[in-house]
């Protein structure tokens, strides 16, 4: 049994409800729960439940079937978020949510230069966390185990020199302690997954603990484990599955898939999954790898090794960095189709970079400060609120703006360091309405972009069923990207609504059995709705396509302004640039228009969208709206641009950023 004390509790209140437990039989146990202080309350003893939730300082109770109480989504709902690193100017990495994050490196560290340049390998093609054993459990006593604390001290001075938090294997209670100082997350491997001594020492430390799951041990023997750890103390600890012993001899171990939505389901712990130790063969980690993130995996463990051939350990299942890099596109793409994003953190460079750059500026051209909100349209719940947080986060604070417009003021106002609108839908098209804004804004720029997978729900009353609505409210969009769906209930009336989120807000106002709404499943969560049907969308391949805007940085290069130039963004981590956007009108010549795409295709850059819009104002005008490929050489983009600026009217470079596979 897990009691949520209130925020404002007093000491009194507190030590009556400690004693009001011990006298009806139970052991409670003082705990952090995520934000909540909380109580867990073990033993035979019994309770009426009411009575205890009606104590002074008792916020609500919370009464698990489970064993693992602390664990159990029973006592916590809601998924449990991880942060580590964000001490020392390391940045702070979140583990859980809506982004997926990798953790890469060496099986164990084999000399300074080894872990350095592994480090730097795998931080290049996006990894944000570091891991490394510097002492190896090792089945034979002949084998390698480890440099010891030496070979700790050069993985965290890799870990500082490339900007990545570290994760490296506890094999005893008494290490734990001389080690607290250099790591940022312990690990428990899988040969101490019932080591409760261990265990109980690692989580009174109070700091994030990696724990992988045993080669024989149940479920819920794994869960237990991490109640251990959470009852002594850490309020971080990250479940990991690396593959379980059965009678399968084809690889090293066998990857249990189905144990990634089965724990998300009875744990609010966040889940991720070794590769490189489940099948134990190079060829095989990718794929491997590639379904456990299709299975609901929050993220990857994956071993890489410069030189896998001459590795100490584990050598035959490590990645060359090559294959890597190759693995992590492959992420990247797969992402969008599961609902996440891949976590991307600053690099210490760019973060450096970005702090020089601000103060070369005039102090009335500081930067935004990166605590300001990011805008979009829409109520709680709303498609652009989710891309934001797979942008920036779950804690990232938000501005909702009651239009496109707004958002755009927000961000030239200084209210918001950014926005997120939408551009394009690939079943409906481009949102010309924002297109247009660009113009009539030529302070804002675009700094990064995100495709964000559209999943349309059926959203009403606890007490509706089909056969009840009569009234169904969402965006025109929403109603045009379900019609299969609706084309099934013609008796049903259509009402517009200005965003999905915003009728379901009417919903959740209203609470009519006749009524319902087409939006997220997210917006029906927030709002204490239900899903009626989900995934009603006509096309599954429906994505909207979302593009970051902020204020132009001063003295910025007009031809190519990017991301790094504006320091404000610089949390948001972004790749470098690998696309532009521009507009521009064309002279009334004959093949204006050709000589254009001529003056791009001769300088090797690639054209992936041309559209034409109305020059509002101007009856008969147009500007064509461009997005193109950043190609290799600076020169050949900046000739392009001079190029095209001769040859065209009205030329906007909109900005340059990175655009996701």
């Amino acid at each position: 049994m897990i009691v949520v004390l209130s925020k404002d509790i007093t000491t009194h209140d507190k030590e009556m409800i400690l004693l009001y437990l011990r006298d009806r039989g139970f052991t409670p146990r003082e705990q952090t729960l995520g934000d909540d202080a909380v109580i867990g309350a073990s033993g035979k003893g019994s309770v009426e439940l009411r009575e205890l939730s009606l104590l002074p300082g008792v916020e609500r109770v919370a009464a698990t079937s489970k064993p693992y109480e602390l664990a159990s989504r029973e006592s916590r709902p809601d998924d449990t978020i991880v942060t580590v690193g964000g001490e020392g100017g390391l940045p702070a990495v979140k583990i859980g949510g809506s982004r997926i994050t990798i953790i890469a490196g060496p099986c164990a560290v084999e000399s300074k230069a080894q872990i350095a340049e592994t480090a730097a390998r795998v931080r290049e093609s996006g990894a944000v966390i570091l891991r490394g054993g510097a002492y190896k459990p090792r089945t034979s006593p002949y084998a390698f185990q480890g440099l010891g604390m030496e070979g700790l001290e050069y993985m965290k001075a890799a870990g500082e020199a490339c900007g990545m938090p570290i994760v490296t294997e506890v094999v005893s209670p008494e290490l734990a302690v001389q080690m607290r100082d250099l790591v940022d997350m312990f690990q428990i491997g899988a040969r101490n997954m019932q080591n409760f001594e261990l265990l109980k020492k690692v989580g009174s430390l109070g700091k994030p603990v990696l724990l992988k799951r045993g080669p024989s041990a149940t479920i819920e023997e794994w869960l237990l484990s991490a109640e251990y750890l959470l009852a002594s103390g850490t309020r971080d600890v990250v479940l990991c599955e690396r593959g379980i012993r059965t009678f399968e001899t084809y690889t090293r171990n066998t990857l249990d898939i189905s144990a990634i939505p089965v724990v998300k389901g009875l744990s609010h712990l966040p889940v991720i999954v070794d590769p490189s130790h489940a099948v134990g063969i190079r060829d095989k980690v990718s794929q491997a790898a590639l379904a456990a993130i299709a299975a609901g995996a929050d993220g990857l463990t994956v071993e890489v090794h410069p030189r896998p051939d001459t590795a100490l350990s584990d050598g035959p299942q490590s990645l060359y960095p090559e294959q890597f890099e190759k693995l992590m596109r492959d992420i990247e793409a797969l992402s969008p189709v599961v609902g996440k994003e891949l976590l991307r953190t600053p690099r210490k460079g760019a973060a450096i970079g970005a702090a020089k750059r601000a103060a070369s500026e005039p102090a009335a051209a500081a930067p935004a400060p990166a605590e300001l909100p990011i805008a979009f349209c829409g109520e709680a719940g709303a498609f652009a609120e989710q891309a934001l947080m797979r942008i920036a986060g779950e804690d990232a604070p938000r501005l909702k703006t009651e239009s496109f417009k707004g958002i755009f003021d927000a961000v030239l106002e200084g209210s918001a360091r950014a926005g997120l609108v939408p551009v394009e839908n690939s079943l409906s098209g481009s949102v010309h309405e924002n297109y247009d804004l660009f113009l009539r804004y030529p302070d804002i720029v675009i700094a990064g972009e995100l495709k964000l997978r559209i999943v349309h729900c059926l959203v009403a009353d606890e007490q509706a069923t089909l056969e009840s609505i009569r009234v169904v409210r969402s965006h025109p969009q929403g109603f045009a990207q379900c019609r299969d769906f609706l084309d099934k209930y013609p008796q049903w009336t259509h009402e517009a609504s200005a965003t999905t989120a915003s009728a379901v807000v009417s919903i959740a106002r209203e609470r009519a059995p006749h009524l319902a709404a087409i939006a997220s499943d997210a917006a029906a969560r927030i709002h204490g709705l239900k899903v009626l049907r989900e995934g009603i969308e006509t096309n599954p391949l429906n994505y909207t396509r979302f593009l970051v805007i902020a204020r132009r940085p001063p003295r910025a290069d007009d031809s190519r302004p990017t991301l790094a130039q504006v320091p404000a963004l610089a949390s948001l981590a972004f790749p470098a640039p690998n696309k532009a956007s521009l507009a521009f009108g064309v002279l009334h010549e004959p093949g204006s228009l050709s000589e254009c795409l001529r003056i791009l295709s001769e300088a090797g850059i690639n054209m992936s969208k041309l559209e034409s819009r109305p020059i509002q104002g101007k009856p008969w005008e147009y500007l064509f709206y461009v997005d193109i490929s950043l190609p290799e050489s600076e020169a050949a983009f900046a000739a392009a641009m001079e190029g095209l600026k001769k040859r065209t009217r009205e030329f906007h470079f909109l900005g340059a950023y990175h655009a996701a596979a």
